[in-house]
């Protein structure tokens, strides 16, 4: 079954918005993750960023203590952060590149660039029982060398095919080369993620990939939480993977 985990960093964008720089304020994101997981999400996903933009410290520290299902977090590989994974100890670390000036994540690691410095970290945080995934693009040298590197999943960026979705021959480009990538990934004993751009109308398109595992979904999510409850919106979204074939 194709799973569907929440990342619920939308939740803390809003809340940043009227009261940053404070212990408090709405809408919670522990209390989003609580609804997310009642209404039958697989696991949640926080991405905890240099600038802290909107996940806080405090935020990771709580959900680690009360979610039920699978904690991800997202980090780019800094010393700070490893050594907060390292102490966190969440059930997955998603490794992610960063850029300051960018609004959301636009793209995937180097991987095959950073070999040295993701291995290391790999095996620091693999040696304490949490398992790592590498947001790449649909690029087969990056699955090549996520194998390399050890990590257990890799989470394919699907915002290329997200932004060229409208557009027939691009959006069958992107996912031609998202079966390419899950298919080398399943061969090389990677399990597959994905996530970044998908929403409803999207999403089925995305069943011919191969070999999934988990699809991280948030900003449309919570979007639509806005008109129908987010309870609602998890609901929906779940009834769309259902149908994603078992291979």
């Amino acid at each position: 079954m194709l799973k569907l985990g929440i990342n619920i960093d939308h939740v803390a964008t809003l809340r940043e918005a009227r009261y940053r720089g404070r212990d408090f304020g709405e809408p919670d994101p522990f209390a989003a993750a609580q609804v997310c997981e009642a209404a039958g999400a697989h696991g949640i996903t926080a991405h905890l960023r240099e600038d802290r933009r909107h996940i806080q410290d405090h935020d990771v520290w709580r959900l680690r203590e009360t979610v039920q299902t699978r904690l991800n977090l997202e980090m780019t590989n800094t010393p700070e952060l490893v050594d907060i994974a390292l102490r966190l100890k969440p059930d997955i670390v998603c490794l992610v590149p960063e850029r300051r000036q960018e609004i959301t994540t636009e793209g995937g690691l180097d991987a095959d660039g950073q070999w040295s410095a993701l291995t290391d970290t790999r095996q620091r945080l693999n040696h304490a029982g949490i398992e790592v995934s590498l947001f790449i693009a649909p690029d087969l040298l990056q699955v090549e060398a996520a194998a390399r590197i050890g990590a257990q999943f890799i989470e394919l960026h699907t915002g290329a095919f997200a932004e060229l979705f409208h557009s027939k021959r691009g959006r069958n480009e992107e996912i031609e080369r998202l079966v390419a990538a899950a298919e080398m990934a399943h061969e090389l004993k990677l399990r597959v993620n994905a996530g970044h751009g998908l929403n409803y109308e999207n999403l089925p398109l995305l069943h011919v990939v191969p070999h999934l595992v988990e699809l991280n979904i948030g900003h449309s999510i919570v979007s639509r939480a806005v008109f129908a409850g987010l309870g609602a919106a998890v609901t929906e979204m779940l009834a769309l993977l259902r149908d994603y074939p078992a291979r």
